[in-house]
């Protein structure tokens, strides 16, 4: 799995190699943050939002472009793992810890600045359009969690607003100092920044 931030970046790539005139790239960017809701929302399970496809591929036919960024970040966690799998990224100390989310939030931190456009992501994040999600997802909890990831967009993750991102998540807001404390751990270490810079890379 990825963060929110790398979401996006890996949007960006998909749009660079693959360009589309039939899909909406605001609702694509969306979808792609979308199944993370469930850290939000305890009646949302992770089941519901991650094991939605058959089959996680980038053929997104007779999709919305909402869905089809859906099944993207889907897609990108999939491949995410493969790559640091190739890389034995989880071997290196410190990787793992937090189910591995200090790596994903230092991920989101190292390749924040690659994406220029972030001002018309968190206009359109802080103001969704009504979408059809399948889920017994509130209009609340909707807005709730695009406004809490559009604050997190407004500058390059640093540990502040990686505390601030956690904090706004129940399940995560009692470990977020331990979190960014594992943060700061992997930021020193070359290879780990390397790998991760990698996956931007090669995950398209």
């Amino acid at each position: 799995m990825a963060s929110q931030v790398s979401h996006i970046i890996y949007a960006q790539r998909y749009f660079e190699k693959y360009p589309s005139n039939t899909i909406d790239k605001d609702q694509f960017m969306l979808g792609c943050c979308f199944p993370d809701i469930r850290r939000i929302d305890e009646s949302v399970k992770r089941k519901d939002t991650h094991l939605c496809y058959d089959c996680l591929d980038l053929d997104f036919s007779n999709m919305s472009s909402f869905e089809a960024g859906w099944k993207f970040h889907l897609y990108c966690d999939m491949k995410r793992e493969e790559i640091l799998n190739r890389y034995n990224f989880y071997a290196i100390d410190g990787t793992a810890e937090m189910a591995g989310l200090a790596a994903k939030l230092l991920e989101d931190e190292l390749v924040y600045d690659s994406y220029n456009n972030w001002e018309k992501v968190r206009l359109f994040f802080n103001n969704p359009p009504e979408i059809g999600t399948g889920l017994d997802v509130s209009r609340e909890s909707f807005e709730m969690w695009y406004a809490i990831i559009a604050r997190y967009f407004e500058e390059r993750p640093n540990d502040k607003t990686m505390h601030i991102f956690l904090s706004k998540q129940p399940s995560l807001a009692a470990d977020a100092d331990a979190i960014i404390e594992a943060v700061d751990k992997l930021r020193g270490n070359d290879k780990v920044k390397d790998i991760l810079q990698r996956v931007n890379q090669e995950i398209i």
